[in-house]
């Protein structure tokens, strides 16, 4: 199997700080039980890269943070 490579990944998503956020969040959505995207034997993190770079993740335009949930929810009450 062919090697992952922070540039193959940049074809996707042309911002290194960012492909690692993203590789971090889709780790701990495995880790929550979610299904790999593309087939892979790797370890989480390489598989996670897989993906980005297959363009099977994407980014999220509008991050919602949890700070600004617990702000509307204080909000509201």
């Amino acid at each position: 199997m062919a090697r992952i490579t922070v540039e193959d990944c940049q074809q996707q998503v042309n911002n290194r700080f960012l492909i690692v956020q993203m590789a971090i969040k889709r780790v701990k959505q495995y880790r929550e039980g979610y299904d790999a995207l593309v087939e892979s034997k790797n370890k989480e993190n390489v598989t996670a890269l897989r993906e980005i770079a297959a363009g099977k993740v994407l980014v999220d335009e509008h991050p919602h943070h949890d700070e600004d949930v617990e702000a509307e929810a204080e909000a509201e009450a």
